[in-house]
């Protein structure tokens, strides 16, 4: 059986952010890795990151909040701690959707306008080839 593998962009964003501010995050983040086949956040957040993904013909990745939880994040923000109990929820919502033994190919990269964070995670998944 062949190894499908799932590269995915996960986002933390504030609530003033808008498209431009994810597609720049995102630019910064996927400049260190391959392409990514799917984009995530937090289940509330999905919205903003729908119209992203719409315009990239990506599928979506909605995190539940307990999801956001359990991955060890490489970066700590003040922000992230307080409002999600994660150290990065661009961190965590990759990883997170990435699936078990997920592991970061890119830490958050933040737009330049410090509205969104976006991070890149990649998982090895069973299945045919993508």
């Amino acid at each position: 059986m062949e190894r499908r593998v799932l590269i995915v962009a996960g986002f933390g964003f504030r609530t003033g952010a808008n498209v431009a501010s994810l597609c720049t995050a995102l630019a910064a983040a996927q400049h260190e890795c391959a392409p990514v086949k799917a984009l995530a956040a937090p289940l509330d957040k999905l919205t903003l990151v729908s119209e992203l993904a719409e315009a990239l013909g990506l599928p979506v990745i909605a995190v539940p909040p307990d999801a956001l939880r359990v991955p060890i994040t490489q970066t700590q923000s003040i922000a992230s701690l307080e409002a999600r109990q994660t150290g990065s929820v661009a961190e965590a919502s990759a990883l997170a959707a990435a699936g078990p033994g997920a592991q970061l190919l890119a830490t958050r990269h933040i737009s330049p306008d410090r509205m969104a964070t976006c991070a890149i995670a990649r998982s090895g998944v069973e299945g045919p080839a993508a």
